[in-house]
């Protein structure tokens, strides 16, 4: 009888144990059912025109897209290196203010957390004052040329890049914004010697990119933006210099390459410098 009672006793026990590691493994996979799938670290959302795409880099996702984007430039990099983050590619080559407010920036989300702005280049028509310098014998028609798109980066720029950062603010209040600047694409007395341009017209492309930078820069501090400056880190790499070139010269049989920076200068120009503002 004794021995009866003690099984029973023992299959109980076993039967209250088994109940008891039922319920856990039932309320540890409850939770697992409910937990929330691990959310993104936040959204970058790259807006531009052909610096911030793949021109120059002669990579592209379709050669036959006319926005060229590639899987090489600064923004799909820093992308890459923070998979954590969602991404957006809003940037089109040839991209003016206007057309980045119009067809960019409804691309951007509330939930935005970096954004990054290159515009303006084409504002002032620097790719036809790149044409008129080339093409040109005379040195005087190339700086008129630049000197009229001095000019007009320092009369209406400003008040263009003022109207499409609000609206980047307006659609991104809680973004960081950096706003990115171009290069200055000459070595002066460099290693082309006479080959080219002569050094009155590389001087004055370079005072170009300087003006032009002068003006985001003002305008991206009245906005409460952070200005992204690559001069100094290109300025070693620029043409005619002696170092690794980080921008493409001036090429007959693919003039859409030329000017602009390539595989290096956005690898170790200009994404170096986003990583330090952005992280």
């Amino acid at each position: 009888m004794r021995s009866l009672r003690n099984r029973k006793r023992l299959t109980s026990l076993s039967l209250t144990l088994a109940a008891l590691c039922l319920a856990a493994t039932a309320t540890s996979g409850a939770y697992a059912a409910d937990a929330e799938p691990t959310a993104a670290a936040g959204t970058y959302v790259a807006l531009g025109d052909s610096y911030a795409v793949g021109p120059g880099t002669r990579v592209y996702d379709n050669p036959d897209d006319p926005c060229r984007r590639g899987p090489l430039t600064y923004p799909r990099l820093w992308a890459q290196q923070h998979p954590s983050y969602a991404f957006v590619e809003a940037s089109c080559s040839g991209a003016t203010t206007a057309e980045l407010t119009s067809q960019q920036v409804p691309q951007l989300t509330a939930d935005a957390t970096l954004v990054t702005v290159q515009v303006g280049g084409n504002d002032v028509g620097f790719v036809e004052v790149l044409k008129n310098c080339i093409l040109t014998i005379d040195d005087k028609d190339c700086v008129a040329g630049v000197e009229a798109a001095k000019a007009a980066a320092t009369g209406n720029l400003p008040s263009a890049l003022a109207s499409t950062y609000a609206s980047v603010r307006a659609k991104a209040p809680n973004a960081k914004v950096v706003v990115v600047g171009y290069p200055r694409l000459y070595t002066i007395g460099g290693s082309c010697g006479i080959l080219g341009l002569s050094d009155t017209e590389r001087t004055a492309l370079n005072s170009a990119a300087d003006t032009l930078d002068s003006v985001l820069a003002e305008q991206a501090t009245k906005a409460g933006f952070t200005f992204l400056d690559p001069r100094a880190a290109f300025d070693p790499h620029t043409i005619c210099s002696r170092g690794e070139t980080w921008v493409t010269s001036l090429e007959w049989s693919k003039i859409n390459e030329s000017y602009h920076p390539n595989q290096a200068g956005h690898r170790d120009g200009y994404l170096p410098l986003l990583t330090a503002l952005a992280g």
